[in-house]
């Protein structure tokens, strides 16, 4: 039986609406691969306007996206809890204002219980590849356990789940413990031993100062430093979780609070860059104190801890351990470039051969790269494949989410998706759009939505005029290594724009951007279509 016999049957088990599969009719009307925040996002929204008629596919066995594979020590999310939560199912019971990782991998699944989810999902189904019937109108989604069709594709596969591994020679030949924070080995014991960790990202940040106290000794490789800032964090008291429980308007205002202060540190600070300098320099004296805090009298390590690139050109992250840990006789901050890995550890272009037990790589993920964004290959309109549509013309998606050429295709976290604030405002931003183009499908009776070619170019034009006024091309951001940028040049990682202007845009852009067919029974036999 294939993937979508089973689908259809668990369907109608269930009870839930089952399209009617004659001539182009597609085994579902919306079909989700993805069960991050995401993924799941998009469902809500679904749900919440009446289309019932989809499934969610995954390649794992459990919801949570990045929350259910990162499991190295220290993982917390690096802005406030508050914020980084879906609006309308704020969590009351959050330990500390940055919450650790479990506590978003246990809300993932309360959020997928409390909204019905679990029965639209199907785990363990790895996508491979989608391509676009032009004749029917659909979508033929090519996966591990087979082929399943729908009408409109909802990708929500995320941007951190592809580690990406460093272009080092020799890091095959490492003949001791390897790991990718990603893909974290809890069998693993550090303790007492000799361990070197590629990398000083955000999750370099974390990681470092959780496992310096148990190794025998720590390298820690720098190519890029990193903006770090100091972490307002705090065990939240039982009481403030009564006051949260019984007055939501409570919450409400923390998260408001909480929201404006990332906002204008995270957006405002780079996308107004040329506005409001004053604030990204006042951002970098607060991180250049972090470092002297932590780290007094200790003009070397300040220096190579020091950023060249302005803050805003990669993500900045909070820490009021981070630099501390350099200072422990057990850790070396190591700055000189590595030659090569070798059986025994990391020779550096010194010379020097570092030898080490265990090998960790912080080196973060394939973001904008053609074989990850999504993580399957995705076939419009006459052949033509997305990730070579992108190579070829630079990353682009009207509002983030749409792209011409690919009908009924909906990318959650497509070029200039997000804001920089809070993941979920992307979320739930593109979840409303996506789900007013399905509506306004229906309401026309259309099986084929597609963005406009003039009002996505007009579109992308805007949004390379507002990037000459942000941080990335003003403020020595080449220097920063950012995955924020592509090898074009762009930074089609963040929007430049304020999350409020997102979601109102979301909410009201005129569906006439949009052109809709309804295919014929001609049509999905290979013939003409009508358009409204």
């Amino acid at each position: 039986m294939s993937i979508a016999e089973r689908l259809i049957q668990e369907d109608i088990r269930r009870g839930r609406q089952v399209p009617r599969r004659s001539g182009g009719n597609p085994d579902h009307e919306v079909l989700i691969i993805g069960a991050g925040f995401a993924g799941m996002g998009a469902a809500i929204e679904l749900l919440s306007r009446g289309i019932k008629s989809f499934s969610i596919i995954e390649r794992a066995d459990d919801v949570g996206g990045t929350w259910r594979d990162n499991r190295y020590p220290g993982v917390a999310v690096d802005i406030t809890s508050f914020v980084y939560s879906y609006s309308f199912e704020q969590d009351p019971n959050w330990s500390r204002i940055f919450a650790p990782g479990n506590e978003l991998q246990s809300y993932a699944r309360r959020v997928a219980s409390k909204y019905g989810l679990y029965p639209y999902m199907r785990f363990g189904v790895s996508v491979d590849r989608a391509e676009f019937d032009e004749d029917a109108h659909l979508w033929r989604v090519t996966t591990d356990k087979g082929v399943v069709t729908a009408r409109h594709l909802v990708s929500a596969t995320g941007g951190l789940i592809s580690p990406k591994l460093p272009d080092i020679e020799g890091i095959e030949d490492f003949q001791g413990e390897r790991m990718h924070t990603a893909r974290w080995d809890h069998s693993v014991d550090l303790t007492g031993k000799r361990v070197a960790v590629i990398g000083t990202g955000a999750t370099a940040v974390q990681l470092i100062p959780e496992i310096a106290p148990k190794v025998a000794h720590l390298d820690v490789y720098q190519r890029t430093p990193i903006w770090v800032l100091k972490k307002p964090d705090a065990r939240l008291p039982g009481w403030l979780h009564t006051v949260f429980r019984w007055s939501g308007l409570a919450q409400k205002g923390v998260r408001a609070t909480t929201d404006v202060l990332t906002e204008a540190l995270m957006i405002v600070s780079a996308v107004y860059y040329k506005r409001v300098p004053w604030l990204v320099r006042w951002a970098e004296r607060a991180g250049v104190e972090n470092i002297r805090d932590q780290l007094p009298d200790n003009p070397e390590l300040w220096d190579k801890l020091t950023p060249r690139y302005g803050f805003g050109c990669k993500r900045p992250t909070f820490s009021n351990e981070y630099f501390r840990t350099f200072a422990r006789d057990n850790v070396d901050l190591v700055t000189t470039p590595i030659q090569r890995i070798t059986a025994k550890g990391i020779e550096t272009t010194d010379g020097v051969e570092h030898e080490i037990d265990v090998l960790i790589l912080a080196t973060g993920y394939k973001v904008f790269e053609k074989d990850n964004l999504p993580s399957y290959q995705v076939v419009g309109r006459k052949g033509i494949d997305l990730g070579e549509f992108w190579e070829q013309n630079r990353y682009q998606a009207y509002e983030g989410l749409t792209v011409p050429g690919y009908p009924n295709f909906y990318i959650m976290l497509g070029p200039y998706a997000l804001t920089g604030s809070s993941y979920f405002k992307m979320v739930e931003g593109n979840a409303i759009h996506l789900a007013r183009c399905i509506e306004a499908a229906r309401e026309r009776d259309a099986t084929l939505v597609e963005v406009r070619q003039d009002v996505h170019d007009r579109y992308f034009v805007d949004i390379q005029r507002r990037q000459q006024g942000t941080v990335f091309l003003n403020h020595n951001c080449g220097a920063s290594n950012s995955y924020y940028f592509d090898r074009h040049g762009d930074a089609p990682m963040l929007r430049p724009s304020t999350s409020l202007e997102m979601l109102w845009r979301a909410k009201h852009l005129p569906m006439d951007h949009y052109r809709f067919e309804r295919a014929t029974a001609h049509n999905q036999a290979g013939h003409e279509a009508v358009q409204d």
